[in-house]
């Protein structure tokens, strides 16, 4: 609720006025963030508890009176930066922070890049190790290569003889390869699958690849590039739909008629999934059923329901929401279900 960076900025703003104060929030549980922006006490709806420590959907009275008047600024990171700065930190203190505990470090970096800064002395508070071993498993998967990116991308091609070597050529030309060279582009997982249906529908075919990249703004000029060179390619790295659950699943099954898809949060304990199939009954047809354990307090499902008519989303939605208190999204207009 804002007590360390309060507390922090008035015995430093005390001594010394001209020292900048810094704050540093994840962007699912910004309360600090929207309060500064708003002038009021804002309440969050729902929070993104990756990084549990400052996991709060509220601050406290006294806290947001002195960050109002202390700190100068507050920084946003997201999952991906959290899980970078875990990295840093331990390739350089071979420390390992919990996520809470390396949001600090994410925010300097994110900061001094966007901000141009240079030649500045900056002091990231480093508070909490509290790390769930099995959470290791997602940082890993998330952190990708330090500074670099672990790019996750889409293209579509036409689905015919030959086509295979022209898009295997089109990646050649925008410099990705099968473990690049070091400072290049390197293809790193590559799915495809024929799918019957989507050939028979469109004509056309979709490939799941991942490429590690020099840097954000370098997956962004080479997405670029590849739609310039005519392969329709879409930048899926930061769909969170895909990364935790499409990019375990994407293949050519056939989707059932009305087939509609969901994203369910649910707290991570015994006799969760037994509960929600006890809630939905037998009226709801499971098509489709994922789940990684990750080790954060609260797990996620993706789910297909099929058949489901536009009409049925709401009251499927109310069950989940309103008997279990669980949150649930619809995603199947979510471009990443494209790849199922």
């Amino acid at each position: 609720g804002g007590g360390l960076i309060a507390g922090i900025a008035s015995y430093v703003k005390r001594l010394r006025p001209d020292i900048k104060i810094i704050g540093v929030e994840p962007a699912g549980a910004n309360a600090m963030y929207q309060s500064l922006r708003d002038g009021t006490k804002v309440v969050l709806d729902k929070v993104d508890t990756f990084a549990d420590g400052v996991a709060v959907k509220t601050t406290g009275i006294e806290t947001l009176r002195l960050c109002r008047e202390l700190v100068d600024e507050i920084v946003l990171t997201d999952t991906d930066d959290i899980c970078v700065a875990i990295k840093d930190i331990f390739e350089d203190t071979r420390s390992i922070t919990e996520p809470s505990g390396a949001l600090a470090v994410a925010g300097a970096k994110k900061w001094l890049a966007e901000g141009g800064h240079k030649n500045k002395r900056v002091i990231a508070i480093t508070s909490g190790a509290n790390m769930n071993f099995d959470k290791l498993r997602l940082v890993a998967d998330r952190a990708g290569s330090g500074e670099k990116e672990d790019a996750m991308l889409t293209s579509t091609m036409t689905e015919k003889p030959g086509e295979f070597r022209n898009f295997i050529n089109i990646l050649s030309g925008a410099g990705l390869t099968r473990g690049g060279p070091a400072g290049g582009r390197a293809i790193t997982e590559f799915k495809y699958r024929h799918n019957a249906e989507l050939t028979a529908k469109t004509g056309r075919a979709k490939v799941f690849y991942s490429v590690e990249t020099a840097s954000r703004s370098d997956t962004e000029l080479m997405v670029q590039q590849l739609n310039d060179a005519g392969l329709a390619t879409s930048d899926l790295t930061k769909n969170d739909l895909a990364v935790r659950h499409v990019r375990y699943m994407s293949g050519g099954g056939a989707t059932k008629e009305h087939e509609r898809f969901f994203k369910i949060n649910f707290p991570e304990r015994a006799g969760a999934l037994r509960m929600f199939l006890d809630t939905i009954s037998d009226k709801w047809d499971i098509s489709l059923f994922h789940y990684r354990f990750t080790g954060e307090l609260i797990g996620g499902v993706f789910l297909g329901i099929a058949p489901m008519q536009q009409a049925q989303v709401a009251e499927f939605k109310n069950l989940i929401t309103d008997d279990l208190g669980w949150d649930c999204e619809d995603m199947t207009e979510d471009e990443a279900c494209d790849m199922l």
